[in-house]
């Protein structure tokens, strides 16, 4: 068999509640290759390898595809496995509870006369773990493992199963970059060994780094796909947007005015384990102003702003925060929102939205007080009525306000998140990783976003872990190292490097 002909699409189609994601979709993967799969957020990356994974199966798209010369008609993930074909999600299914060895024989346990052989499923973890190059001992539970470690855990499971081809779905999205490059070895390994590896991925300079073939789609559709030497960052995102994005950072000039809000010596301290997570953090921000949060993971800036928010019940919250002048008082979120102070938190999935309910509801959910009617009920109709205000103002991509935010893109899920902090009309929007997870349009979409806000007076911090994004957007940029503020520099002033030298401490 031709190795061209190892793995092919042809004229896939898929649809949702009458939307197509997928659009007469057609290329094909070679043998023991990495192919990445890039594109927009709702390109249809996802849709495509949960129909080779068999999630979505047979019969509920049209088209074919085609392994090793056979078309599959997979009905679920396990015959896809069967067939040689495993997915590792973003999120990743692993039971915490159990160990190692258990997670990874899981629904495949070794078994002599009708009984698991646990002596033979440790070994075998052993050698898989092994051939991974990875010291994790197969007795540890899962939930005592970093991210990085699950994830090789993840990757062991696939192997046991004897899989021919893995699918790789966001697989460094939550990664530091250091377990990044232990897994971009691991996949190296994996190919070398004969695995096919599908790597999809927003992160273009991991893309270019890691694959041997690179698949473009854009909107539902396979645009190009070629050998890797053939591309540069920037011929990626032409074809991904359709366009060419003249700047990746669209800075307009800001003109700060008055400080909106003063905060001084706010500390946040967890009595649980005796530690001081914020330490005496004093600064300002004015109107019309970005202001840039910069440091390492675990310098404690979320936690700053979780603290000032009075969305810490556990913690002890200590300092005083001023709004144009005037002392607050925070006891929880909705105080924070009563006196202009608007939070787009981290994780959009766990703490920035109900997945399970729909555009409206999500949107108004933190204003609910001003969508009571004269009879002390919800007005829907003045629900709908801002939620549409709000969702075209953001560019909101949806086929109706009653859809779910879960079969949103990343990106519109996001947008969902602001609309909802904007409708309580903050005179400060506090946005922790605004673009984490999203795609470069997605991205471009959310900096022309505040950019608008900023026109309108509002005053907005900016957490953010790209220090090319810190640099390119804010005004001013604020380094925290271990709970301390440890440096300030203006944007003429900030590179990557003097950031990360007031990161680490080391001015």
């Amino acid at each position: 068999m031709d190795n061209r002909s190892f793995l092919v699409f042809e004229r896939i189609v898929k649809g949702f509640s009458g939307v197509v994601v997928l659009n007469q979709v057609s290329f094909r993967v070679n043998r023991g290759e990495v192919h990445a799969i890039v594109g927009e957020n709702g390109a249809g990356k996802s849709t495509l390898m949960k129909i080779l994974a068999g999630v979505y199966p047979y019969g509920e798209y049209s088209g074919s595809v085609m392994f090793k010369g056979v078309e599959q008609h997979n009905r679920d993930t396990k015959q896809a496995e069967q067939a040689g074909i495993s997915i590792i999600y973003q999120e990743l299914e692993l039971i915490p509870n159990m160990t190692v060895c258990e997670n990874i024989f899981l629904g495949n346990e070794p078994e002599t006369h009708g009984v698991i052989d646990y002596n033979c499923m440790r070994n075998e973890s052993i050698k898989i773990l092994q051939q991974l190059k990875s010291s994790i001992s197969p007795d540890i539970p899962v939930e005592m493992l970093s991210v990085g470690q699950q994830q090789i855990v993840a990757i062991a499971k696939a192997i046991s199963k004897n899989v021919e081809v893995i699918i790789f779905d966001e697989p460094t999205s939550a990664l530091p970059d250091s377990d990044a490059l232990i897994l971009f070895d691991i996949i190296r390994s994996l190919k070398n060994d004969g695995i096919t590896c599908l790597y999809i991925s927003h992160k273009i300079n991991r893309v270019l780094e890691i694959s041997d073939t690179i698949t473009v789609l854009r909107d539902g559709k396979s645009i190009i796909t070629a050998p890797r030497r053939e591309f540069d960052e920037h011929l990626i995102i032409k074809h991904m947007v359709g366009r060419d994005l003249t700047e990746q950072y669209p800075r307009k000039e800001h003109f700060p005015s008055n400080i909106v809000m003063e905060v001084r010596d706010l500390s946040v301290f967890d009595p649980a384990i005796s530690k001081v997570l914020v330490d005496h953090v004093s600064f300002t921000v004015k109107k019309g102003e970005i202001l840039g949060f910069a440091g390492l993971m675990g310098a404690g800036r979320t936690e700053l702003f979780m603290g000032l928010f009075g969305a810490y019940e556990r913690y002890e919250i200590s300092g005083t925060v001023f709004i144009h002048g005037q002392k607050i008082n925070i006891h929880k979120p909705y105080d924070a929102i009563k006196k202009g102070i608007g939070l787009v938190v981290e994780d959009r999935k766990e703490r920035g939205l109900v997945m399970c309910m729909d555009i409206i509801r999500n949107s108004t959910l933190a204003n609910i007080p001003n969508m009571v009617s004269w009879f002390r009920q919800i007005d829907s109709n003045k629900e709908i009525r801002e939620t549409e205000t709000y969702a075209k103002k953001l560019s909101l991509k949806y086929s109706g306000l009653e859809q779910l935010v879960q079969n949103l893109s990343g990106g519109n899920q996001q947008k969902v998140v602001i609309a909802k902090s904007l409708m309580t009309k903050p005179d400060v929007l506090i946005l922790d990783e605004p673009t984490r997870g999203i795609d470069v349009k997605a991205k471009h979409d959310i900096y022309e976003i505040m950019n608008d806000l900023i026109d309108q007076g509002v005053a907005i911090v900016m957490i953010s872990s790209e220090l090319s994004e810190v640099i390119g957007m804010a005004d001013r940029i604020l380094v925290m190292c271990e709970g301390r503020l440890t440096g300030e520099l203006s944007y003429t002033e900030a590179t990557q490097e003097r950031i990360m030298q007031y990161a680490t401490a080391s001015i």
